[in-house]
């Protein structure tokens, strides 16, 4: 897939979305799909499968500082829920100050697969990267993960325990505008921090090290090693100077160094490539 990849847009699809100069602008284009019984419940409120749809794709957008324009949406036509899908999309567009350009619907048997792209402006140029890390610098995470791993369990469960992190996550659009002139390299966190921070290790040639417990989460402390797999938080995971002045608030979590036979530790173990987080 890669090898025609070849516009330099695609940024070799190790990013997080592709970066195209079109005139004077800067355009940021980003594509997520959800399928049924795999990122959303059986039977979950398709408003709030609409508000997510929306949200993972704005989180894209908050990794580039970006500000978004609109979305295209490819839809499975579902029969009774339908009027509900469309009221969460119009809620979460209205939200994020996007509109709908554009589509197309069909009808399906079965799973539902949905998708949109999104359609955002660089506020900043260059426009982060994974790639731009460099050793030396701190690993941050503008705030706790585990959130959305605890109402998955909620709702899954009908315990009737807080769900809404998992239902209605909300990207960080200002958080990543403010943050792109002062990173190095930024990415969202929707497959879990550890494997995320592996992929920015990768993609950066460098080696990170996260220390475990500086690591904020919002999950019991018994679940913390599962809070750092889980995804689905939707934070900004960003690199920058150990002591820089950031405009936005964010923990520090770990430290690059020079590549490695390993390139991520956690309190210096490495802890492998597999198990870190959603594969897909």
């Amino acid at each position: 897939m890669r090898a025609i990849a070849w516009h330099p847009a695609a940024r070799g699809l190790a990013d997080d979305a592709a970066v195209l100069e079109v005139g004077g602008e800067t355009l940021v284009l980003t594509h997520d799909a959800m399928v049924e019984g795999v990122h959303f419940l059986p039977g979950q409120d398709a408003a709030d499968v609409a508000w997510k749809l929306v949200a993972t794709n704005m989180s894209d957008l908050a990794a580039k500082g970006a500000e978004p324009v609109g979305v295209l949406l490819g839809y499975t036509l579902g029969g009774d829920d339908d009027a509900r899908f469309v009221e969460g999309l119009d809620a979460a567009l209205a939200h994020y100050g996007a509109s709908l350009l554009g589509g197309d619907t069909v009808a399906g048997n079965g799973a539902r697969v949905l998708g949109l792209t999104a359609i955002g402006r660089a506020t900043y140029r260059p426009v982060p990267g994974r790639d731009g890390a460099w050793p030396g610098e701190a690993l941050w995470i503008t705030g706790p993960v585990g959130a959305a791993m605890m109402g998955f369990e909620a709702l899954r469960d009908g315990t009737g325990g807080d769900s809404l992190a998992y239902r209605r996550p909300v990207a960080l659009l200002g958080q990543g505008q403010a943050l792109a002139p002062h990173v190095s390299a930024m990415m969202d966190v929707s497959d879990g921090l550890l494997l995320d921070a592996w992929r920015l290790a990768r993609a950066s040639g460098v080696s990170i090290d996260i220390a475990r417990m500086a690591v904020p989460i919002a999950a019991p402390e018994a679940r913390r090693d599962d809070a750092l797999r889980w995804g689905d938080d939707y934070q900004l995971l960003f690199t920058a100077p150990p002591e820089a002045a950031l405009p936005v608030p964010a923990t520090r979590i770990g430290l690059l160094a020079p590549p490695g036979a390993a390139p991520l530790t956690l309190d210096g173990i490495d802890v492998g490539e597999a198990g870190l987080g959603y594969e897909h």
